[in-house]
């Protein structure tokens, strides 16, 4: 496989690894992340994901163009035909956290893929970029909507719109990434934050981060009272009783996701 999952202490970490195409992917690449995707999602042992690209030269530098060939069936007869697409890259989806560990180029789709990630951390020699319009292209995976939504309109706009690379430092000043660290922290940074996650209360964790990703989208009102629905679905789960507990008896909770 050109992508590994390991999993340990309720932490996936997955990796990327082509790397003598750069942690390029392919449509098996592709296919293959969507099966992982939907392993972990299925998965209750796994509360937290580290996503990462083998190597240091490169987190993901998107698809692999020497792979990556326009489909022969009209765009009609994909979408509504019998012919099965290659899953989007676009559509990644789980309910556990995502950590992005990028270490090196994340260009064009790895960027994309890198910006599904819910916490991003950079070795500080990463490249950031989307120079599909310098190809004649545009980001086809979600790109131009979803940076838009993780820096704000101007910086957005002057990536996708001139095709430039920025470095690790600029990405954290317009909040691309949280923390620049070395090569060599860069794993161990990335886990020392999924450890911290993994070792909060899974259901608590999982709606936090439905609540902030669906918040994004809806009126504040709104997501005010859905927030408050969750609280109130949490309020007997076993595992708030637990932190409860454990607070008044000064010991670290226990949390079985329940």
């Amino acid at each position: 496989m050109t992508i590994s999952i390991e999993v340990c202490d309720h932490i996936a970490t997955v990796t990327l690894n082509r790397t003598e195409a750069m942690n390029a992917l392919d449509p098996e690449s592709v296919e293959q992340l969507h099966a992982i995707w939907r392993q972990i999602s299925s998965d209750s042992d796994i509360r937290v994901v580290i996503l990462t690209g083998a190597g240091d030269r490169s987190f993901c530098t998107g698809a692999d163009l020497k792979k990556t060939q326009p489909p022969s069936e009209t765009f009609a007869e994909l979408h509504f035909g019998s012919v099965r697409p290659t899953p989007s890259l676009a559509t990644l989806q789980t309910g556990k956290p995502v950590i992005g560990a990028i270490n090196g180029f994340a260009l064009g789709g790895g960027l994309e893929l890198a910006l599904q990630c819910d916490i991003r951390i950079a070795s500080d020699g990463a490249k950031f970029g989307l120079p599909e319009v310098c190809i004649g292209s545009i980001p086809g995976a979600g790109g131009t909507q979803r940076i838009v939504r993780a820096i704000g309109q101007s910086d957005a706009m002057l990536m996708l719109l001139t095709g430039a690379r920025i470095d690790a430092q600029e990405a954290l000043r317009i909040g691309l990434v949280s923390r620049v660290v070395t090569p060599s922290a860069l794993m161990e940074t990335a886990m020392s934050i999924a450890r911290q996650i993994a070792a909060n209360a899974p259901l608590a964790v999982a709606a936090v981060k439905r609540l902030a990703t669906v918040g994004r989208e809806i009126p504040l009102t709104a997501g005010l009272e859905l927030e408050q629905q969750s609280f109130g679905i949490l309020r007997n789960s076993e595992d708030r009783l637990e932190g409860r507990s454990a607070f008044a008896e000064k010991r670290k909770p226990v949390f079985k996701g329940k």
